[in-house]
């Protein structure tokens, strides 16, 4: 009687799940640190603008400044990362997701623990800072998750971003050191130039045009084209300014209204090299016009708090 041999071949089984969390830099990245500044320089000059000291402030300050960054904003990445993992596999392969260094849903997970997080901060800043920070969450997932899914509507995508990045920060910032609603030149202010933002949340969209295009997304640059679509930022980021400096001046801010003046002299004459080649000129404009246009939000900080 033959008897058989046992195989030494293995049959191979399923691969194993991943067990182990993303790696703490790949959380970071996920969170796009670089993308925090605006909101955390909105939030600034929302506490610039309000006119109030900082004495015994400096810790709800500090915890606005933390709110607005790294955990609001910080959330809005990672919700849009989740969500936009199939377009970023198009546009930006190397993200956290697409690459597999976040495997699984952890990019659900992450985007849920930090929206509790950003919450429960905000509750501890007292009643106004929570409320804003429920909307600036709402938004956040609002914006990248279905079935509202702003950023999928090229005209409504960006205002949600500049009225929620721009406008709430500042409105957040302001409400941390008075304790109460800001007064209504504040928010006039605030809300013009949240509209203006509309225009660089447009020009941030020049970066994903052939992702957007494969996936539906009816961003303007897709929809209008990219020229088209570059001179409708720059038209909207000048006249939000225009109208914040005419209101400057009506109210007797006069050295404010001249330093916005200013700035948005030099974002016009930077204007010219952008429209010759938007797709390659608009990372150099947000570097250059979009810094110029937050300086100019400043000095209107600076004048509506009596500082200049």
């Amino acid at each position: 009687m033959e008897h058989s041999v046992p195989s030494t071949h293995k049959v191979p089984g399923p691969a194993p799940l991943a067990t182990r969390g993303p790696k703490p830099a790949d959380v970071l990245e996920l969170l796009k640190p670089i993308t925090w500044f605006p909101p955390m320089w909105a939030f600034m000059c929302g506490a610039v603008s309000s006119g109030a000291g900082l004495e015994g402030r400096w810790w709800f300050v500090a915890g606005g400044v933390l709110l607005a960054g790294p955990l609001v904003c910080g959330t809005s990445q990672a919700v849009n990362d989740w969500f936009d993992r199939h377009v970023d596999a198009i546009n930006e392969p190397h993200r956290p997701i697409p690459s597999g260094r976040i495997p699984g849903r952890w990019g659900l997970y992450i985007a849920i623990i930090a929206s509790l997080v950003s919450a429960s901060v905000g509750w501890l800043l007292g009643p106004i800072v929570f409320v804003a920070s429920l909307v600036g969450l709402a938004f956040a997932w609002a914006y990248s998750a279905p079935p509202l899914r702003f950023k999928a509507n090229g005209w409504l995508g960006p205002l949600v971003c500049g009225l929620t990045y721009e406008g709430l920060s500042w409105f957040t910032g302001a409400t941390v050191m008075l304790g109460a609603m800001p007064s209504a030149h504040v928010i006039a202010v605030l809300v013009l130039y949240s509209l203006g933002a509309h225009g660089i949340m447009v020009l941030n969209d020049f970066k994903a045009v052939e992702g957007d295009r494969q996936t539906g997304l009816t961003s303007l640059p897709v929809v209008l084209g990219v020229s088209s679509a570059a001179r409708l930022a720059c038209v909207t980021m000048a006249a939000a300014q225009v109208v914040v400096i005419a209101l400057l001046l009506v109210w007797g801010y006069v050295l404010s209204a001249a330093i916005v003046a200013g700035v948005l002299a030099a974002q016009i004459a930077a204007m010219p090299k952008l429209l010759r080649d938007p797709a390659k000129y608009a990372p150099w404009y947000n570097g250059v016009g979009v810094t110029l246009y937050v300086l100019g939000m400043l000095a209107a900080a600076l004048g509506l708090g009596g500082h200049i």
